[in-house]
């Protein structure tokens, strides 16, 4: 497997950047356009893209309206049990559909028109999440307390297809170099809708209640159908419908063949999918919150903790995405996903509130090395295999949240050690993992130059 770059020259004024790929020993060249000189990107020229702005803000309210809901569904489970476990597995219910979703229904951004499957999730989530709200109005506590966590599955199922579809559409919306400033734009978009949607989240459901928080979270899969709808041009189906399918199995085979036997993609989804190690602060958020020294309210605290990760990845987003140069970003992945894990350690000396935020911003700032690992993901795919190869990285990475995020909450709930301790350990757990997938990458590196000094 052989990984290189350089410059070569497509046509007068034009230049174009080659990266090439060994896949199963069998190289391939993957070109990336991009007008005039690579370093003329700019974030003007991304907003200048009136597809591309349709995308983030309908984005930006999507992931707001979610956390809010998300929020709401803790606090509102936490205050009904007060056990750790089941605020956990609410939490989790949001990662673990990808099990379903991520696998088996993310093809469907390559089977169907893209922006038509966007379309379809958002207004089926926009009913369920209605339905939800009257679940609340009509139906005792304890009963629409479990009908709500089951409707929040579903709407977490489609949540799979739209992303699978809005991952594999960028790269055509956002050619060459433009792409990588519009991932760190959307990073920080994903990072800034958490940050806002869990803080004023928290605000929200202690003033308002669990109602107003879901109706505005069906608000925004409105506007978001809309905006995808009227400003995003539709395109054709990336796959070829007319030379038929295989069947569900064999494709599903065909792409987890994709992204696991080629050593690059299998280190670039491991590397995305230590996520699980550094978003325990957020799952544990209430009980963690809840053992703080502080005078403001839990509902506040949780939502302030819960916005502490994802305020420090938006910062980190801007930062690496546009001062730190391409080469350097390469360099830095491994680094930087140590420190997003081994950060967390600093949680095993029970902080205060102002430290612990401090803590869980700065191991979120870290975790921008998934910008440099998604560029260099979607570089390595087939266009007309974009959407099941984001969808299988993406549904590993929301499963072994959700996964790691039960464990955590059932060890916890068994008072063998505190939310404090969990972080911790989770952290230090990451940060081991993340030091051996940087090590393989170094070794694969030098094996790579080795190979091409020789030749």
């Amino acid at each position: 497997m052989t990984l290189s770059n350089h410059v070569a020259t497509a046509s007068p004024g034009v230049r174009t950047r080659d990266l090439e790929i060994a896949v199963d020993r069998a190289a391939r060249t993957v070109i990336i356009r991009t007008p005039g000189d690579i370093g003329q990107a700019t974030y003007r020229a991304v907003f200048g893209v009136t597809e591309f702005r349709a995308l983030w803000l309908a984005q930006l309210l999507s992931v707001a309206g979610d956390q809010l809901a998300r929020v709401a569904m803790t606090v509102l489970v936490y205050d009904h049990t007060h056990s750790a476990l089941w605020t956990a597995l609410t939490y989790a219910v949001t990662f673990l559909p990808w099990v379903v979703g991520g696998v088996a229904l993310s093809g469907l951004a390559d089977r169907l028109p893209r922006r038509q499957v966007m379309v379809a999730c958002d207004v089926a989530r926009f009913f369920l999440v209605c339905l939800m709200a009257l679940v609340s109005l009509e139906v005792p506590l304890t009963p629409a307390l479990w009908i709500m966590v089951a409707l929040l599955f579903v709407v977490t199922l489609l949540d799979s297809p739209f992303k699978a579809a809005r991952s594999a559409m960028l790269p055509d919306v956002l050619p060459g170099e433009r792409y990588v400033l519009g991932i760190a734009v959307t990073q920080t978009t994903i990072q800034v809708g958490m940050a806002a949607g869990f803080a004023v989240g928290g605000v929200i459901v202690a003033v308002t209640g669990v109602r107003t928080a879901l109706l505005v979270d069906a608000g925004t899969f409105a506007a978001s159908a809309w905006l995808i709808h009227f400003c995003v041009r539709q395109r054709p189906a990336a796959a070829n419908t007319a030379a038929g399918h295989p069947s569900r199995h064999t494709e599903i085979a065909a792409g987890i063949r994709l992204v696991f036997r080629n050593h690059t993609l299998r280190t670039l989804t491991l590397l995305g999918w230590l996520v699980a190690f550094y978003v325990v602060p957020e799952a544990l958020a209430a009980p963690y919150a809840s053992g703080l020294r502080s005078a403001l309210p839990i509902a506040v605290s949780t939502g302030l903790i819960f916005a502490a990760g994802p305020f420090g990845a938006a910062v980190g987003a801007v930062v690496f995405g546009r001062m730190v140069p391409s080469p350097s970003r390469q360099r830095l992945m491994g680094p930087l996903a140590v420190a997003a894990c081994g950060l967390l350690l600093l949680c095993w000396l029970r902080p205060g509130l102002i430290a612990s935020l401090a803590i869980i911003a700065a191991s979120g700032a870290c975790a921008s090395y998934q910008l440099a690992a998604n560029a260099t993901f979607v570089a390595a795919v087939p266009a007309e295999r974009r959407g099941q190869a984001f969808g299988l990285a993406n549904g590993g990475m929301q499963v072994s949240q959700g996964l790691w995020i039960v464990l955590a909450g059932a060890v916890v709930t068994s008072n063998a050690i505190t939310p404090a301790a969990a972080i911790a350990i989770s952290g230090g757990l990451g940060a081991v993992l993340a030091a051996a997938l940087a090590t393989s990458m170094i070794r694969q590196l030098t094996s790579t130059c080795t190979g091409q000094r020789s030749s």
